[in-house]
Parts: C-alpha cells; sequence; structure tokens
C-alpha cells in the first residue's frame, strides 16, 4: 500500500459579493499565516455552481475544507444557498461557517438549525476580524478533513 503525502494546502471557498470585504478577508488571512488557497463566489448560486462542477469531476481540484458564508447577497441569499446545500445529497456535509454583518438572534438560530459550524460576525476592526480568521486557521489545523479536501500525491 502507498503512503500519501499532502501537498497543497486545503481551500476555503468564500461566498461574498462585496469586493472590499474579500479584500479585508484576504489581508486578513495572510496577517494570520492562514494556509489556504482561497477561491471566491460572489453569490450562492455561483458557489452552488462551482460545488456541483466539483462533486461531478467537471472541474479539477479540491473540495473546499470550509465554506464562509457572506448572508446578505443578491441572486440568493446565505440562508437559500444554506438550504439548497443541505438538501442535496452530495452536497449536504460541506462544513460551513457564516460571515456576516448580522446579529440579529433569528438569523443565529436559523443558521445553526442549518447546520453551521459557526456564526461569525464581521468586525470594523481589524485585529477582532483577525482573530475570526485565527480561529478557522486553528479549526483547520486541528480536525480530521473529509476525504476529497486535500489534493494527495501516492
Amino acid at each position: 500500500m502507498a503512503m500519501t503525502e499532502q501537498i497543497e494546502a486545503p481551500c476555503i471557498l468564500l461566498v461574498e459579493d462585496d469586493r472590499m470585504d474579500v479584500k479585508i478577508f484576504e489581508r486578513a488571512a495572510q496577517a494570520v499565516a492562514l494556509q489556504a488557497r482561497i477561491e471566491v463566489a460572489s453569490d450562492g448560486v455561483e458557489a452552488l455552481s462551482h460545488l456541483r462542477a466539483l462533486h461531478r469531476n467537471q472541474l479539477e481540484g479540491p473540495r473546499p475544507a470550509l465554506i464562509v458564508l457572506d448572508l446578505n447577497m443578491p441572486n440568493m441569499t446565505g440562508f437559500e444557498f444554506l438550504e439548497t446545500l443541505r438538501r442535496d445529497e452530495g452536497l449536504r456535509d460541506h462544513i460551513v461557517f457564516v460571515l456576516t454583518t448580522s446579529t440579529a438572534y433569528a438569523d443565529v438560530q436559523r443558521a445553526y438549525a442549518l447546520n453551521v459550524a459557526g456564526y461569525l460576525t464581521k468586525d470594523s476592526d481589524f485585529k477582532d476580524f483577525q482573530g475570526k480568521l485565527t480561529l478557522l486557521k486553528d479549526y483547520l489545523k486541528r480536525v480530521d478533513l473529509p476525504d476529497g479536501c486535500l489534493p494527495v500525491r501516492v
């Protein structure tokens, strides 16, 4: 039996429509040395299309180790994305963290009812935001990821 060796960092799919928030996420990831490739989908429709193409092997690459999801987006809200994702037999097991400006109790409860791994609010303070990215970094470092999340060399 051949040994396998991980050769790439895991992938994070950031589902975010605000370009400035994407840049802030990327800057904070770099500041905390988050070893992950960040792919961006501008809304839930684009994210689902990407995930389905990966699942059907129509697109090359590993499945995202984490999905980081904004709730307030055009075309398909984060909640609509989560509902669709959880109904899809091939995609329902994806690990999702919400990253949003909403602190509404109802939104937090609804997100957890849709099996998110965590609910994080966006901070205007960059240091606080870095702390949230450190949490994602630690999560990726400490958990065993599902099959397909890391490219391997046999």
